[in-house]
């Protein structure tokens, strides 16, 4: 029913709802790298829907140490929950790279929402679904050490590697200070892990890649640090 840009939107992708009503309400715009799009703590509740380009999320403590929540690319959006409780920003967002965003105001987002029960049905498995991933980042956090945390943030953050069974692959290759930023350490403890990965013959590094030669291995030892944890 809707031949506007917010139909181009997957989360809105929906055709028992028609979207013109509300193209005018919301406004696109672009942005540069390592621009900030919100802060932790602004009173904004905009819901931004990311069109083009990587934003990074991201908390930072009251001495400055940051702590990645994650990334996210085309297609994903963030803010929703400032939109649906009204309280201030919980993170801070960042573009990675240059892009574009769709801005759509809290009331509008919501009005979108309860219009349609897919939708609606979208947001609260998407919900569930971050908090399930929060949940099983805070079991690691509270029960592995340093280098089973780095283990479960590799497997997360790789893909299988075309044309080489049992391989995984994570493109690009994480810079160190990122993934200590990720799993709560410093940049120096992840390069010596990584040595002694490579001396195991766990990783490698490619032409823009980090390749993970047997992520089997590195899940069976996630498995047994949990359970001799628990």
């Amino acid at each position: 029913m809707s031949s506007g840009r917010l139909a181009t939107i997957p989360f809105f992708k929906e055709p028992e709802i028609d979207l013109t009503p509300y193209e005018t309400r919301c406004h696109w715009r672009r942005f540069d790298e390592n621009e900030v799009l919100v802060d932790y703590d602004d009173i904004s509740t905009d819901v931004y829907f990311l069109a083009t380009g990587e934003v990074r999320i991201l908390n930072r403590t009251q001495s400055g140490k940051e702590v990645i929540l994650g990334e996210m690319r085309g297609g994903a959006f963030f803010g929703e929950l400032s939109a649906i409780d009204g309280v201030g920003r919980s993170a801070n967002v960042t573009a990675l790279t240059r892009g574009e965003v769709c801005v759509v105001p809290a009331n509008v987002f919501r009005q979108i929402v309860f219009a349609s029960e897919a939708i609606a049905d979208r947001l609260f498995r998407l919900l569930a679904k971050r908090v399930r991933e929060l949940n099983t980042r805070l079991m690691e956090h509270a029960l592995l050490d340093l280098r089973h945390r780095l283990y479960s943030e590799l497997l997360r953050l790789s893909v299988p590697r075309a044309g080489h069974e049992g391989e995984r692959v994570v493109t690009p290759p994480p810079y160190h200070h990122v993934l200590a930023a990720r799993i709560g350490c410093r940049r120096e403890q992840v390069t010596r892990e990584f040595t002694v990965m490579a001396g195991e013959g766990l990783i490698d590094r490619t032409r823009g890649a980090l390749v993970l030669r047997r992520p089997d291995l590195l899940e069976a030892r996630v498995a047994e640090a949990l359970r001799e944890d628990g």
